[in-house]
C-alpha cells in the first residue's frame, strides 16, 4: 500500500505503508509525511484536507491530531460517494505503472516504478482534479447526497 498527497499544483510525498493502519500509524503518516509537505505550502491554512470515511481517518485521536495541528478537513456524510480527488490521482497513477517498461518483477521495483511516475504526473493534472471540486461537490448537494441522481 502507498500513500501519497497533493495541493492544487504540488506534488507531495509517496510513501510504502506496511501492515495495518491504525489511528496511531495514520497520525505517524500526518506528522512525519503530510505535515512536512502542508508546512512548505504558501498560505496552508487556505487548503482543505482531505481523507474518505475510513474508520482511522475518523478516529478520535486523529481528529485531536488535525485541531491541534491547525488541519481543517473536508467533512464527509456517512455512506457519502468518494469525491476525493487523490482517488482520481491513483487513476492516472496506476495507468503509469501499467505502461512502465519493463514492468516491476517485485515490491522493491513497484515502489521504484510508483515513485518514478508519481514525480512524472504533471501540476496541471492536479490543478484540474482540484478545480473539478466546486462542480462535484455542487452535484452531490443538488442529489441530496443521492449518487445516482449525480
Amino acid at each position: 500500500m502507498v500513500w501519497g498527497c497533493f495541493a492544487k499544483d504540488k506534488l507531495g510525498p509517496l510513501i510504502q505503508v506496511s501492515g495495518s493502519i491504525t489511528g496511531s500509524v495514520y497520525i505517524n503518516i500526518l506528522e512525519n509525511t503530510f505535515l512536512p509537505f502542508y508546512d512548505s505550502l504558501e498560505n496552508n491554512l487556505e487548503y482543505i484536507f482531505q481523507d474518505d470515511n475510513a474508520p482511522v481517518h475518523r478516529a478520535r485521536a486523529v481528529g485531536q491530531w488535525k485541531e491541534d495541528n491547525s488541519v481543517s478537513s473536508l467533512p464527509w456524510p456517512a455512506q457519502s460517494p468518494d469525491l476525493n480527488p487523490i482517488e482520481h490521482l491513483w487513476d492516472v497513477l496506476e495507468r503509469k505503472v501499467r505502461a512502465h517498461k519493463p514492468h516491476p518483477k517485485n515490491v522493491g521495483q513497484l515502489m521504484e516504478v510508483l515513485e518514478e511516475e508519481w514525480g512524472k504526473i504533471e501540476p496541471e493534472v492536479l490543478a484540474n482534479l482540484v478545480d473539478s471540486m466546486p462542480r462535484r461537490v455542487q452535484a452531490v448537494i443538488d442529489s441530496k447526497g443521492n449518487p445516482t441522481r449525480y
